[in-house]
Parts: structure tokens; C-alpha cells; sequence
């Protein structure tokens, strides 16, 4: 399973937030590129990175702490928040992203993002499914799209996305336990989805309990940084699945 490490930009700083709350956020680096260089050193080179306030926005905010990010050497990103425009697409391309999020984009725009996927293939592009109370979230978890999650993700794989990352936005930075029964019931339903698990993974047994049902790969925020899982032991889970 493919452990990506989170860095969540805001005011070019590297941040984490509870539960989606902006107002409710803890700073741990003033530069995040340093934070991506110690995962990189530690063989965890695919780094989940989010614009929160591009999220908010609409638009890309944090490009000068993107570009620091991308001058570590042999980083790869997924990168998400506030993606609208095929210029800031392509820009990211640029810069060096392995593969973009895009959510908002996909509930308020669905073609554009069939376009996308036609014109840079379904491996560059991951569609967000942020789930707060059983409603996909959008607009940087501040709005409902009053959508299950089954439903907009029927939706996703008719636009022909392959990726998709769930996040559940109650146990963001609550290191209380991922929601085992939401991946559960998505990969049932859609069973040949790449799954991306975000949100309450605090531990060794939580990634092995993700990767049981189905998940492809998970990202780790909060644990790491407040010291709850260590570096090594993401190692040494990475080589476990290899064995």
C-alpha cells in the first residue's frame, strides 16, 4: 500500500486543521519544503500536499511554498485545493505534480474535469470525496452538496476517473480511527476504483485495517506529525506489503 505523508499549505506555512475548521489549526513548520524534505529522506517520496486556502478560494494561493516543495529532490506530490483553471492545471504539471485533486471542480463542473482526464489521462488526476454526516462536502468542506458518497462516485467513474481520495471530514486531525466502513461500502460498490484513505489514522493496526478493505493507498497527517506513528514505522509497513 502507497502511504502518502500530508503537508497542508496556509499562509505558505506547513499547517494541519481539526476536523475541516480553519479557525482550529496548528502550525508546525514555517517551511514546509524542509517537512517534504525529511519524508523524502525517509523513502516516503509521495507527499499528499493541500492549498487550504486555495480551497477556500478557488484558486491556487500558495504557489511560491509549491515551488519551494518541488525543488526537494526526488519528491513526487499529489496536489489539491482550489483547482478551476486548465492554465493552473497545467502550471502544476509544470512545476513537477505527479497528479492533481480535484473536488469542487467535479460537483460544480463535471465535463471540465471529463476534458481534463481526456486531454492528461485518468492517472494524473484524483477526484476528492469529502464525507461529513454521510453528504459530500466541496468548496473547501464548507459547503453540502447534499450528495451520498455512492452517488457522486457513480458519477465520478462515468466522467472516467480512476483515483479517488475519501476523506472523512469528522475524523480529520482527530486521530481517533478511520472510518473503515465507508472504504468498505465504496470498494463493494466499485471495486476496480484505486481508493485513497484520508482522515482518523493514528496507527499501524488503521493503515492495515484500510488496506484490508481494499484501500490502494492512505495518507497520514496529523499522527505524524504529533508523533503518534514515526517515519520508520511507515517504513516498515511499506516493506511488509512488499514481502
Amino acid at each position: 500500500m502507497l502511504i502518502l505523508p500530508a503537508i497542508d499549505l496556509h499562509d505558505g506555512k506547513c499547517v494541519r486543521l481539526t476536523k475541516g475548521d480553519f479557525a482550529n489549526q496548528t502550525v508546525y513548520s514555517e517551511h514546509p519544503e524542509k517537512m517534504a524534505r525529511r519524508f523524502v529522506e525517509a523513502g516516503l517520496r509521495f507527499v499528499h500536499v493541500v492549498d487550504l486556502e486555495g480551497a477556500k478560494a478557488g484558486a491556487i494561493r500558495n504557489w511560491r511554498a509549491l515551488e519551494a516543495l518541488h525543488r526537494v529532490a526526488g519528491i513526487r506530490t499529489e496536489v489539491g485545493g482550489g483547482i478551476r483553471q486548465t492554465d493552473d492545471l497545467r502550471r502544476l504539471f509544470d512545476l513537477g505534480v505527479t497528479r492533481v485533486v480535484i473536488g469542487s471542480l467535479a460537483i460544480e463542473r463535471p465535463l471540465h474535469v471529463k476534458d481534463w482526464i481526456r486531454e492528461f489521462g485518468a492517472e494524473q488526476i484524483v477526484a476528492a470525496v469529502d464525507v461529513r454526516e454521510g453528504s459530500v462536502r466541496y468548496r473547501g468542506w464548507l459547503e453540502d452538496s447534499r450528495r451520498s458518497p455512492i452517488t457522486f462516485l457513480r458519477e465520478l467513474t462515468n466522467l472516467g476517473v480512476t483515483h479517488v481520495l475519501c476523506t472523512d471530514v469528522s475524523r480529520d486531525g482527530m486521530m481517533l480511527g478511520p472510518n473503515i466502513e465507508l472504504y468498505r461500502e465504496l470498494k463493494v460498490a466499485f471495486p476496480h476504483i484505486d481508493l485513497i484513505a484520508s482522515g482518523g489514522i493514528s496507527s499501524l493496526s488503521d493503515l492495515r485495517a484500510v488496506r484490508d478493505v481494499g484501500c490502494g493507498a492512505a495518507v497520514v497527517g496529523k499522527a505524524l506529525y504529533e508523533g503518534k506513528l514515526s517515519l520508520q514505522e511507515i517504513a516498515s509497513l511499506t516493506q511488509e506489503d512488499e514481502i
